[in-house]
């Protein structure tokens, strides 16, 4: 019998169970979350929550919030276009992007592209650094950016709209609807950004002595979300999960005389999601269903062009036990179909099963335990027993330590086994052992936290040249990650007065251990601020983003880096106190109109303007 059969039996047996039981035995506590095991078993870790009040002063799309608002370094191929991240000196796909609980990285590439994602799409987002391949499977090493549909079951009925225009005709819609009682709750959000996009390069001219300009980047982001839930009774909740989104973007020109090309890709997830709480007994079960696709076409006056699919059907099975008072144990069955085809890498199915153990101790309310395991099971390579232990310790109201310990892995991608030519079906996962420890101190309304953590990543899958020069990945780096990561945050209020503050920095070491060399594209330090102050009807805002220089060739050649570099934003807005709020705003973007770039080749834009307005009802 095949793992998928097996699997099936053992749904079904569970669902039997639980249609089995009565509404008599203990009332269900109200489910707000999309995640429940990111609330119960990351107490060992550091937590970065943005909720909305952090997102409505950011840009519209992902790359623009996280990069203001986090540790995590970001390499953008221009404004709108193509955005990878490094995490903790990790590499673009060993940060996994988590939707409701459903780790989202392209099958295709193993990475995600922060720039086809709206942050005004979800209720809160969460960045989790360090381990979490126990839970979440590929990707997981560096950290977790967790995307939260939220639902609340309670008597309301709100709308909000935000449109912005800016400089290089950028246009912005978002809108979202909540409708929900005791027994039903609604959300229904539309979003698009687009922009023509053909800004001015500071200091860049062509032989002609013209000043270059930003060609052929324009894009267009539009999404769609619907979110529903149905409490069945006090124990049995039902909730389903859509998002649609597809985005239209052609790729900046490196150098005029290119031929100008442009790239399409979509998604499609769909998750239904059924919770219940038997007194000591708690079920989650989860079915998704996500296609992404895309279209690249390398000269966009030809109607030829490469495209790549891929289909997932995941299931995920979470059984939770109260064994004692003080213990909790979850056991989770995961399985994965997905099927891959495309022009460059032909057609394929992959099938993956896994099983994981979790478990948390309340000793007092202190001290608290994690501690969890994970095997995967497949036909195509050989995966390794990932672990992840935790610890947390509140010595008083001033002061918590915690401890975290983990093994996480990233398995190859389609690209990596497939691709034509190149490909290499036998490749082995990246795996990495992962060591830190946080402190956190509270005073007031002060909330300062460091980490400092220590990363070992072996099998690194890279792509190197081979027989008559193809390119093909192979596991050949062995690398090492150490830094340091600080977390402030600050609010208060004096009479009408209202005040905020916060600040990041990162220290990052990331070296190739057989050369001793920094990895490209890895910053030593990177800092990011923020002040905000309110009153009454008036508000401001101040941000700014410092990224050190990085390295672009392995051997750390000192003339081949990009340049360090510092950037700020300041915004303000007025509330017209018009239905429920009536916010009309201004931005002023890169205000010391500074020449920068996080690739080479690639300028961002010098000092740009934006307004929104913002309509709550």
């Amino acid at each position: 019998m095949t793992l998928q059969k097996l699997f099936l039996c053992f749904s079904l047996c569970v669902c039997q169970f639980i249609s089995a039981q009565n509404d008599s035995i203990t009332k269900l506590k109200e489910v707000v979350v999309s995640d429940n095991n990111f609330k119960k078993f990351s107490t060992s870790q550091s937590v970065l929550k943005l909720n909305d009040s952090i997102i409505n002063k950011n840009e519209a799309l992902l790359t623009d919030l996280l990069n203001f608002n986090s540790v995590i370094y970001f390499k953008e191929y221009g404004r709108g276009m193509l955005s990878t991240v490094s995490f903790r000196g990790t590499t673009a796909s060993q940060t996994a992007v988590i939707w409701n609980g459903i780790n989202i990285n392209s099958q295709m590439n193993g990475s995600t592209d922060f720039n086809t994602i709206s942050a005004s799409d979800y209720n809160s987002i969460n960045v989790k650094a360090g381990g979490g391949s126990v839970i979440y499977g590929s990707g997981a090493i560096g950290g977790t950016v967790h995307l939260n549909n939220d639902l609340s079951f309670n008597n309301q009925f709100d709308n909000s709209l935000k449109l912005y225009y800016g400089s290089f005709n950028t246009i912005g819609v978002n809108y979202k609807m909540n409708v929900s009682n005791e027994k039903w709750s609604t959300q229904i959000g539309f979003s698009k950004n687009s922009s023509t996009n053909d800004y001015l390069y500071l200091n860049k001219y062509n032989w002609r002595g013209e000043q270059r300009r930003n060609r052929n980047g324009q894009y267009d982001v539009m999404g769609l979300n619907a979110d529903f839930g149905y409490k069945i009774n006090k124990n049995n909740i039902l909730k389903l999960y859509s998002q649609t989104s597809n985005t239209d973007r052609n790729t900046s020109l490196v150098s005029e005389s290119e031929t100008k090309s442009k790239y399409i890709n979509g998604f499609s997830r769909n998750l239904i999601e059924y919770n219940g709480d038997f007194d000591k007994l708690t079920t989650n079960f989860k079915t998704a269903y996500i296609f992404e696709n895309y279209q690249y076409f390398a000269d966009i006056d030809r109607d030829y062009y490469s495209y790549g699919k891929t289909e997932s059907l995941i299931t995920k099975l979470d059984l939770g036990c109260q064994l004692l008072k003080s213990i909790q144990i979850n056991g989770v069955l995961d399985y994965n179909r997905t099927k891959g085809y495309g022009t460059s890498f032909g057609n394929h199915i992959r099938e993956l099963g896994s099983f994981a153990f979790l478990a948390k101790q309340q000793v007092n309310t202190k001290w608290q335990n994690e501690f969890g395991i994970r095997k995967e099971f497949n036909d195509v390579y050989k995966s390794p027993v990932l672990f992840s232990l935790g610890s947390s310790y509140a010595f008083n109201k001033f002061y918590n330590l915690k401890l975290n310990l983990s093994r996480n892995f990233r398995i190859p991608t389609y690209n990596d086994l497939y691709w034509e030519e190149g490909g290499n079906p036998d490749l082995k996962p990246e795996s990495s052992y992962q060591a830190e420890i946080g402190n956190v101190f509270s005073y007031k309304k002060i909330t300062f936290s460091q980490t400092v953590y220590y990363i070992k990543i072996k099998d690194l899958l890279r792509w190197i040249p081979g027989k008559n020069g193809i390119w093909a990945p192979q596991n050949t780096e062995k690398v090492n990650t150490c830094g340091a990561e600080t977390i402030l945050s600050w609010k208060n209020n004096y009479g009408k007065n209202y005040f905020s503050a916060n600040a990041t920095y990162a220290y990052t070491i990331s070296k190739n251990e057989e050369t001793n060399k920094q990895l490209f594209f890895v910053p030593f330090n990177k800092v990011t601020g923020a002040v905000a102050y309110a009153h009454s009807k008036i508000s401001i805002n101040y941000q700014f983003l410092y990224n050190g220089f990085v390295y672009t060739r392995s051997d750390n050649d000192p003339k081949e880096i990009i340049d360090d570099y510092m950037v700020s934003n300041i915004g303000i807005d007025y509330d017209l106190k018009f239905l429920s709020s009536f916010k009309l705003g201004f931005q002023i973007l890169n205000v010391f109109n500074k020449e920068y770039q996080s690739l080479e080749d690639r300028p961002m834009p010098g000092r740009n303007y934006n307004m929104y307005l913002i309509l709550k009802f």
